[in-house]
């Protein structure tokens, strides 16, 4: 593989960017102009790489495969109708995309803890990188314990007793808590392990669908499109009247744009864990290649069988039970006659929303390093352990995931459900950060001569897949509150928008606090505290045995 000197420092400096020590300034003129707004190079980075290429391949493939897909494509289906549902997963699907191909690209440059909001601090202005940083670090933390909730109501499909909820909310805690206090080869094996499940879980789905609707069910009734054609294959929003029909099928696929995007939130951890990834140049570049079937098969094909089995008015379609009962999948299968199918969902669920706690725990604790080894947090969170491990970052993180004992409590449960509403748009102002910044990025590497194609990853597409995130996260931020409209209350709307006055005030606080500047392409920092392609690469060995060939092509 062919990398650009200029793009990863040069091979020849014995004095190593990852020790933190500057290399040859003539590389990189800019480095000496404005000094005083660049990052001080020796800030160290003491995490160690740890993460296989097994662990990243099928983090990037399995990631966010969660609740979000498995049972909320239901909400999905009921809101916009089977096609109306495929639209609007596809549409938010290409701008995930977008956002992953423009991490990507600025993650195989500079493999370093901080990621996005680095990149954003470092590229465009240290204030956006303050403002991203501390949303993205406030949203993933206050999702943990969100996960943590879904997956004790997940076990009520068994067990509905209200007084074993603390014991099994303790249970988890602990168990997502200590997989990340013991070090990130143990948070690599556990999403292993949890994302070949969602995997099987996924696939075997589809395919038991697949036969389901063509006939092979207990009952041999073929179902084929029936449901396309009646209740139809888009429905309509019950904010207006049913005689508006245009209208309503349009805010029906409106409603379904922010459910689908909440399911795709979260793509990002690959980036994010770059800096402690072996090979992270090659690595994160073959994950993201991938993204795009992950997307294409695991999302649309599977909302697609989704929208085959269930009619978007199944009365089943309006429970909120929080546990299988309220897949599409499940339901399905019931009205089929098989009767084991839901049991196994729901466990393979659960082990989804584990998962999920546990990759936001561990996302939000680097956020949470890489913002205080830049000095935009307090220090003591930089402080690591010799194995790597920034111990209290993760501790601090892990805080918050006993705030899921809110739920156990009546009095407490509604201003829990508040904390995690302020969270749904964090992710969008995040894609919209790493859209913007690619830009910027894009824009300096022109300037000062950088060669992208001879990079370990380049998107042949850019720069318009950001020009399309960024313009488009735009707009589903402004219209994520759209039904407070028709019916307008305080507290919802207070709900939906609060963020935007959030993170304005992040990025006007820290503005005039260090009075940072917009970058100009040409004082563009591509060099300082970046490791080399020679410090991080470690040569491939190519597969000899047949299982080898195997995992080269899955891994």
């Amino acid at each position: 593989m062919e990398f650009n000197e200029k793009d990863s420092g040069s091979a020849s400096d014995k004095n190593s960017l990852e020790k933190g020590i500057r290399g040859d300034a003539t590389v990189h003129a800019a480095v000496v102009e404005n000094a005083s707004f660049h990052f001080d190079a020796a800030d160290l980075d003491r995490v160690q790489r740890r993460l296989k290429q097994r662990h990243v391949q099928m983090i990037a493939i399995a990631g966010t495969l969660g609740t979000g897909l498995f049972l909320g494509s239901g909400k999905a289906l009921r809101g916009a109708g089977p096609l109306g549902a495929l639209l609007a997963y596809a549409f938010v699907g290409s701008i995930a995309y977008a956002s992953l191909c423009s991490i990507g690209e600025m993650a195989a440059h500079a493999p370093i803890s901080g990621t996005y909001p680095h990149y954003a601090a470092r590229w465009v202005d240290p204030a956006l990188g303050f403002a991203v940083g501390w949303n993205s670090f406030y949203s993933g933390a206050i999702t943990v314990p969100s996960e943590i909730t879904a997956a004790q109501i997940l076990l009520t499909f068994w067990d509905d007793k209200e007084s074993h909820a603390p014991i099994y909310t303790a249970v988890i805690c602990i168990g997502v808590c200590l997989i990340n206090i013991f070090g990130v080869r143990w948070f690599g094996e556990s999403e292993f392990c949890f994302s070949i499940i969602k995997i099987l879980l996924i696939t075997g789905l589809i395919i038991t669908g697949l036969i389901v609707d063509l006939g092979g069910g207990p009952d041999h009734q073929r179902i084929g499109f029936r449901y396309w054609k009646n209740p139809g294959a888009m429905a309509q929003s019950d904010l207006v009247s049913s005689d508006k029909v245009g209208l309503g099928r349009f805010l029906g696929i409106l409603s379904v744009l922010i459910q689908a995007a909440f399911s795709f939130q979260g793509m990002e951890l690959v980036a994010i864990a770059a800096s402690e990834t072996e090979s992270p140049r090659r690595n994160i570049g073959k994950a993201v290649r991938r993204v795009f079937y992950r997307i294409l098969i695991f999302y649309i094909l599977g909302l697609f069988i989704t929208g085959l089995l269930v009619p978007f008015d199944d009365p089943n379609l309006l429970s909120d039970t929080g546990n299988a009962a309220e897949s599409p999948y499940v339901i399905a299968f019931t009205r089929a006659g098989i009767k084991v199918l839901p049991s196994i969902i729901n466990a393979a669920v659960f082990t989804s929303a584990f998962s999920a706690g546990n990759s936001f725990l561990f996302a939000s604790s680097r956020i949470l390093y890489g913002l205080a080894i830049r000095g935009q947090a307090p220090r003591i969170f930089a402080y690591c352990t010799k194995a790597g491990l920034p111990i209290v970052a993760v501790a601090f993180t892990s805080c918050f995931a006993f705030l899921s004992f809110m739920n156990t409590s009546n009095s407490s449960e509604q201003v829990f459900t508040w904390f995690v509403n302020l969270t749904t748009v964090a992710g969008l102002f995040t894609w919209f950060t790493i859209n913007l910044t690619f830009l910027f990025f894009y824009r300096g590497k022109k300037a000062q001569g950088f060669d992208r194609t001879k990079s370990a990853y380049f998107s042949t597409l850019q720069p318009y897949l950001s020009i399309w995130g960024a313009f488009w996260c735009v707009v589903v931020i402004l219209i994520n509150g759209f039904a407070v409209f028709f019916d307008f209350n305080a507290s919802d709307f207070l709900v939906a928008y609060i963020n935007i006055p959030i993170f304005l005030g992040l990025y006007i606080f820290w503005k005039f606090f260090r009075r940072t500047k917009v970058w100009k392409p040409q004082d563009m920092d591509f060099i300082t505290g970046i490791p080399t392609v020679e410090e991080t690469e470690i040569p491939e060995e190519p597969p000899r045995t047949v299982w080898q060939k195997i995992a080269a092509v899955l891994f």
